[in-house]
This record gives structure tokens, C-alpha cells and sequence, in this order.
């Protein structure tokens, strides 16, 4: 049974940072895509950065990231740990979402119903 268990999120202050950590179980992540997306209130959810854990299709490269937090957020992975990371810099109010770990096989994918697992989200409130 897979598990993706999300945490990190909280209160901070425009051009504050916060780290997400999701940590992942169940199985081994081998081609699978590993995805944050986030989801503000009465907003649908949406793609914020994927990474490849290991192999999987480099059709969008080894990670990739939405135009909006481009230079801003960085996703990492430790794979010894079964860790995937979210770095989230120079945040802003519209960052304002819960942010939610994703995993799917096959590797990356931008569009959320692609995504097989999803953890329960953790809440990231950016104050102007």
C-alpha cells in the first residue's frame, strides 16, 4: 500500500521560505514520477514541480516546473530516504495553497488526474 505523508507547511511571511517534505512508502519508486501540486480555495488543483525518481520518461526532462514558481521552487529527492522535497523561496500570497505529494508510474506528468497516489496535503499560508 502506497503512502505519501506530507509535512513541512505553515505560516510565513511574503519573500519568506518554507521546505515541504513528503515522505514515501509502500513500495519502490523505480520510473516512477514523483509531483507537487497545490490547491488554493475555490481554485482547481494544479501542477507545481515533478521529478523522476528513478527512470521513467525523460519526456519532460529529469524535473520540470510550472511557469509560476520557476527560479523560486526547487523539487529534490533522497532515495535512500524515500524523500521527496519541495524548496519554496521568495514566496508570495498567491503561493497561498495546500500543497499536496503525488506519485504515479511512468514518470512525469503536469496534469493531476495522471497521478495514482496523492498523500493528504499540508497547508502553506504566505501573509503580505
Amino acid at each position: 500500500q502506497v503512502q505519501l505523508v506530507e509535512s513541512g507547511g505553515g505560516l510565513v511571511q511574503a519573500g519568506g521560505s518554507l521546505r515541504l517534505s513528503c515522505a514515501a512508502s509502500g513500495r519502490t519508486f523505480s520510473n516512477y514520477g514523483m509531483g507537487w501540486f497545490r490547491q488554493a480555495p475555490g481554485k482547481e488543483r494544479e501542477f507545481v514541480a515533478a521529478t523522476n525518481w528513478s527512470g521513467g520518461s525523460t519526456y519532460y526532462g529529469d524535473s520540470y516546473y510550472a511557469d509560476s514558481v520557476k527560479g523560486r521552487f526547487t523539487i529534490s529527492k533522497d532515495n535512500a530516504r524515500n524523500m521527496l522535497y519541495l524548496q519554496m523561496n521568495s514566496l508570495k500570497p498567491e503561493d497561498t495553497a495546500v500543497y499536496y505529494c503525488a506519485a504515479r508510474y511512468g514518470g512525469i506528468r503536469t496534469t493531476w488526474g495522471r497521478y495514482d497516489y496523492w498523500g493528504q496535503g499540508t497547508q502553506v499560508t504566505v501573509s503580505s
